[in-house]
């Protein structure tokens, strides 16, 4: 496995270049169960856990091919296969979306349950509710979700939870629903832009979705979809994470394929905190301050402050000057990176849904150990502005969200070195 080492201190600045959005690659990639012929995705960041869902498309006779850019070409070549094992499935929690399209499309599927979260428990109850809805029996069988339908029916589905709408179920639902019998009424939809995104793609393959990007979306049913050619959008929450970076080194960068509508939440933070933030077109620039104001920030879904940004800002305001609170409202225990973040002298404390951080003078490079995606993305913007050498092992979690981030960071002045984690290596040998 490898760790990072980064040589703290340097200012960042120049232009650097948004990847596809993961989260929005993966439902549509799993979407192209529903079609036969031959689709044809642009802007497929090359991640590990695009690898993941390729492999298990493939289990279930879906061929996969890499293009030499960042096109992918997927078609179905044998859609008998409904199984998705516990092998891949617990690799990646997103892949419980090939759910609602094999049911849909196969009638029958049975996919392993995720299992469990670093970040949190997060239930697919209201993916199975919303299943069942259609008219599809559902049951839990030894780990694996069975449902088996010999149609879907049209329905009207709630899909509120405990911490507002569920982002993955949505796209289970929509993506059965477009070949539901008759018009399906989604209400409390996760209007993410990911699902915006898949809902866009549906309707370039032929369905019929109204509603889309609000929290109530209508579906009439058709019979069959066609394949299309079409382009992912932009990565927010990567692009998020560059205007941290901008605004912790006090440097300045140009962020280029970004959507700024998507990151307004952001944006307003990061200028309540004194950062400078010029939209463009298909850009924006961020400029740093000298003087990192302190910030109350609760995150929520879309459209508000996004729960993967929530890590980062830890990072951000653990220099700033005063006391800030960031409350978690989507995953109450997403706040693994705190006691990483202490380690290189920040002054975190969390108090039950919420982090109390009280800004510090400089940090200071240490040994940190990367917990899950975002809280990589953090310990990595720590050990840019940290006084010294910052070593950050099992950083595979970054790599499942973020394409060559070491390398977009040392175009823009950091000193980040991938090496092989020799250390690592002889334990798990044990």
């Amino acid at each position: 496995m490898d760790k990072f080492v980064i040589a703290g201190g340097a200012r960042l600045k120049g232009a650097v270049r948004v990847s596809g959005s993961k989260n929005a690659a993966l439902p549509i990639m799993a979407a192209c169960i529903l079609a036969q012929g031959k689709t044809v995705l642009k802007n497929v960041p090359r991640l590990f856990d695009i690898e993941i869902l390729s492999e298990i498309l493939g289990k279930l006779g879906v061929s996969v091919k890499r293009l030499p850019n960042s096109d992918m070409e997927i078609q179905v070549i044998d859609d008998s296969k409904c199984v998705a094992d516990y092998d891949l499935v617990s690799k990646m929690r997103a892949s419980i979306c090939v759910l609602g399209p094999l049911l849909a499309k196969r009638h029958e599927a049975k996919v392993s349950l995720p299992g469990g979260c670093v970040i949190g428990v997060r239930p697919i109850d209201l993916h199975i509710k919303g299943l069942s809805a259609f008219g599809a029996n559902i049951t839990v069988e030894h780990g694996y979700v069975v449902a088996r339908a010999k149609k879907l029916k049209s329905a009207e589905i709630y899909l509120g939870g405990m911490f507002g709408s569920t982002v993955t179920g949505t796209a289970n639902i929509l993506m059965a629903a477009v070949l539901a019998e008759g018009t399906t009424i989604i209400e409390n939809a996760a209007c993410e832009p990911e699902v915006a995104d898949l809902a866009g793609f549906l309707n370039k393959m032929g369905a019929k979705i109204k509603g889309i990007g609000t929290h109530k979306l209508l579906v009439k049913g058709v019979r069959r979809l066609k394949a299309v050619t079409y382009s992912i959008i932009p990565d927010r929450i990567e692009a998020g994470t560059f205007m941290v970076a901008a605004a912790v080194t006090n440097g300045n960068i140009t962020i280029e394929n970004c959507i700024a509508e998507h990151l307004t939440a952001v944006i307003d933070k990061l200028r309540e905190i004194g950062v400078t933030v010029n939209k463009k077109k298909n850009s924006c620039q961020v400029i740093g301050t000298d003087r990192i104001k302190p910030v109350y920030i609760s995150t929520l879904p879309y459209p508000g402050f996004p729960t993967d940004m929530q890590a980062q800002f830890c990072s951000l305001l653990s220099l700033a000057d005063g006391i800030s609170v960031i409350t978690e409202r989507v995953y109450p225990d997403r706040f693994m990176h705190v006691a990483e973040l202490n380690r290189m002298g920040a002054n975190i404390k969390k108090e039950g849904e919420s982090a109390v951080i009280v800004g510090v003078k400089k940090l200071s490079g240490a040994q940190v150990i990367a917990s899950d995606l975002r809280a990589s993305a953090a310990l990595v913007l720590a050990g840019l502005v940290a006084e010294g050498q910052t070593e950050i092992t099992r950083v595979y979690h970054i790599d499942r969200g973020y394409e060559k981030i070491e390398e977009k960071f040392n175009k823009l002045g950091a000193r980040i070195q991938r090496k092989l984690d020799k250390k690592l290596i002889v334990v798990e040998e044990k």
